[in-house]
Parts: C-alpha cells; sequence; structure tokens
C-alpha cells in the first residue's frame, strides 16, 4: 500500500492514512475505528473513500510464484472450462512447474468420493513425481504402457505410485499400449486381468490425460510409428490423441487404423469421465488442445503461458 497526499488536506491525510492502514492491513472494522478516533463510521467511510479517489491507498494484487492467475483466469473464460492454470515461462524448462500445477490442482480439486483414472503419459507420470498428498480413492489405470528411451515409467508404475499416495487401492494390468495388429489386441483384452482392470473405467470420475498432437515430438505414439501408419492415421482426420484417444480438429473421436490395435480406455469412455484435467503445452500442441476443448474431452487445463497466449489468439 503506497500512501501520498496530494488531493488531502495535511491533517486530513494524516488521518485518512491511519484510518487506511488500520482498517485494509490490520482488519479493524470502521465501527471499532470510529469509537477509537473520536469520529463517526460515517466519517471514517468518507475518508477511505477519499485515501482511495486521491491515490493514496493503492491494491495490487500479485500471483501466487508458479502461477499466472491474470492469463489462467482469461483462459478459463475464453475456453468455458472448469479450472485452467497458466504457468509462467515456456518450453522443457517450464515441465517442473506445469507437473507441481497439475499436481496440485487434483489435489485441490478431488474428493474423497471420486475414483481416479490415469493413463500413460509422460506429462501424467511427472504429475504423480510432484504428487503429496491424495484421498483414499482409488486409481485406475486407463491404458496399457507406452515404455520409451526417454521414460523409466510404465502406466502400471504411474498408478502404483499414485495409489500408494492414495492408499485407496489400485487397478492395474500388464499390456502394451499398442499393439502389432487389431488381432493381437483383441486376445489381450480379452485376458482376465486387462478386461477386469479396463472394466473399472466406467467407475472413474477424475482422470488426468495428457495431450499428444499429431506431429513429431508432440506424442508418443506418433514417435514409435512407422511412417506409413503415421500417414494412415492422418489421413483419418486425427489432428491429436489423448490416451490412445484420436480426435480431429472439431475434438470428435475418430476411428483410425491404429484404434483396433489400442489396449485402454475407449472414446466413449473417456466422455463419460465426469471430469478429465488435460495437461499440455507448447506451439505445436495449441491446434491439438484447442480441438480437444471444443470436443468436451477435457473440463480443465494446465499449460504454460506462451500456449495460453496462442490459444487466446485463436478465439
Amino acid at each position: 500500500m503506497c500512501l501520498v497526499a496530494d488531493a488531502l488536506g495535511p491533517s486530513e491525510a494524516v488521518l485518512a492514512a491511519a484510518v487506511a492502514r488500520r482498517h485494509l492491513i490490520d482488519g479493524e472494522s470502521k465501527v471499532d475505528l470510529a469509537t477509537s478516533l473520536g469520529i463517526s463510521r460515517f466519517k471514517v467511510a468518507r475518508l477511505l473513500d477519499a485515501a482511495r479517489e486521491s491515490g493514496m491507498v493503492r491494491i495490487e494484487v500479485v500471483s501466487p510464484v508458479g502461477i499466472d492467475t491474470d492469463r489462467s483466469a482469461r483462459l478459463r473464460d475464453a475456453l468455458g472450462l472448469e479450472h485452467c492454470v497458466v504457468v509462467p515461462g515456456s518450453g522443457a524448462q517450464a515441465d517442473p512447474g506445469v507437473s507441481a500445477a497439475a499436481a496440485a490442482l487434483l489435489s485441490e480439486v478431488v474428493t474423497d468420493k471420486d475414483v481416479l483414472g490415469l493413463p500413460w503419459s509422460r506429462s501424467v507420470s511427472r504429475m504423480v513425481d510432484a504428487l503429496t498428498s491424495l484421498p483414499r480413492i482409488p486409481v485406475v489405470q486407463l491404458s496399457g504402457a507406452m515404455v520409451t528411451p526417454e521414460e523409466d515409467s510404465s502406466s502400471v508404475d504411474v498408478v502404483r505410485r499414485a495409489a500408494r499416495i492414495a492408499g485407496g487401492g489400485r487397478h492395474v494390468f500388464y499390456s502394451p499400449l499398442l499393439l502389432d495388429d487389431a488381432a493381437s489386441a483383441e486376445v489381450m483384452r480379452r485376458q482376465p486381468p486387462v478386461r477386469e482392470a479396463l472394466d473399472r473405467v466406467a467407475d472413474v470420475t477424475l482422470a488426468v490425460i495428457g495431450l499428444g498432437a499429431w506431429t513429431p515430438g508432440t506424442s508418443t505414439i506418433h514417435d514409435v510409428l512407422k511412417p506409413a501408419d503415421r500417414k494412415a492415421v492422418a489421413r483419418s482426420g486425427a489432428v491429436g490423441e489423448a490416451a490412445g484417444v484420436f480426435f480431429d480438429a472439431d475434438g470428435a473421436v475418430v476411428d483410425t487404423p491404429l484404434t483396433a490395435r489400442i489396449v485402454g480406455l475407449t472414446g466413449e469412455q473417456l466422455h463419460g469421465i465426469r471430469h478429465v484435467i488435460g495437461i499440455a503445452h507448447g506451439p505445436d500442441k495449441v491446434d491439438a488442445i484447442a480441438a480437444a476443448v471444443k470436443g468436451d474431452l477435457i473440463e480443465s487445463l494446465v499449460t504454460t503461458a506462451d500456449t495460453a497466449d496462442a490459444l487466446l489468439d485463436l478465439r
């Protein structure tokens, strides 16, 4: 609070400053101030108004460390999201902040009535690393594993780590996310442990997913495929994927040549989850994020400032 006395006489400025400090900083009520200073409460109110109008009192809202509250509110309103958290920065340097913000948002919105669903995703794995607390709830695996040279964590490991924090049990299965052909994937889905775990997806009320664009370096699935398979998915209209569910520019779930080879939740099941938090950032993911929001695939978003600006520019 900055105090100046340009528009008030000297004695009134001193009195107004005292009233402003005691009311705005110390939390003293107007009635108590009036009694203490021997003036009416109406005079106290007039002094406060004069202090504001003269510039004696200046109020500044400061964002908490690690969150850009202004961008968060603007992007939430522009996209019609339930929650939106924008982290300062961009690129890989922002990853720790994004992970911490996603973990904090999950911890804030989850209740002891929820069933939490987690798929394989690099961003989800890093978010779980940042988690410190969850209510006693079950955690359900939403997809098979996609192990890459850069990551040594599988979807089973992601769910197990979250379940240890929650202490409410877990439902996991051992399977790759993507199999060589549709027949092999169907056989895998019929295996009792896989079938039983996937049956639990219907119980999931809250999920955290990563969003990938169908471009190099922005989707784990994209990067492990042969060029012909990548082109086939693109020809089907897919611009992005979430937990192995492909979607087009309008956010509609699309059936691709890979869909039958995926072991995980379906697009219908993803739509059936009450609250899905998406984690995604980077200029190459902007269109995919916008599509996922448009198609109601996610209700909340954690992203970075540069990505938020690009999304706002699309409006």
